[in-house]
């Protein structure tokens, strides 16, 4: 299969692409991460979400510790090709690691960010498993 597709990403100069994670079906945006060539090609091999962690500068495999996979339902570039969509269902209705929904659960209310969503699971439950 040709992977003339990943040529057309505009990658950043660290190889990296922003990817929204958006719910199908609701249309809310669950996340913002990051992803590398193969992290995108791992994505559409496997119809689940994959990442790249900064942090942890390796390959993130959405899911793998918490069980909250993405399933992939749809592929999008923006007009720029520097932003990539994912249409996902979301397993376990947990996509943050804090144990929302999603990661935009707090709104700037005069002068300060307050939750407006509440905590799905304990991230501790979710992490700490035996």
């Amino acid at each position: 299969m040709s992977e003339d597709w990943l040529d057309t990403i505009k990658w950043d100069a660290r190889g990296l692409v922003p990817a929204v994670a958006q719910e199908t079906g609701s249309g809310e945006v669950l996340m913002l991460a990051w992803m590398n060539r193969e992290s995108l090609k791992l994505t559409r091999e496997t119809g689940h979400a994959v990442y790249w962690s900064r942090s942890r500068n390796a390959l993130w495999h959405k899911g793998e510790a918490s069980g909250h996979r993405q399933v992939v339902r749809a592929i999008r570039v923006d007009c720029d090709a520097d932003v990539v969509l994912l249409e996902v269902e979301q397993k376990g209705g947990i996509a943050c690691h804090t144990g929302h929904h999603n990661c935009f659960f707090r709104a700037l209310r005069a002068d300060r960010w307050v939750e407006i969503a509440p905590v799905l699971k304990d991230p501790d439950a979710i992490y700490n498993q035996p």
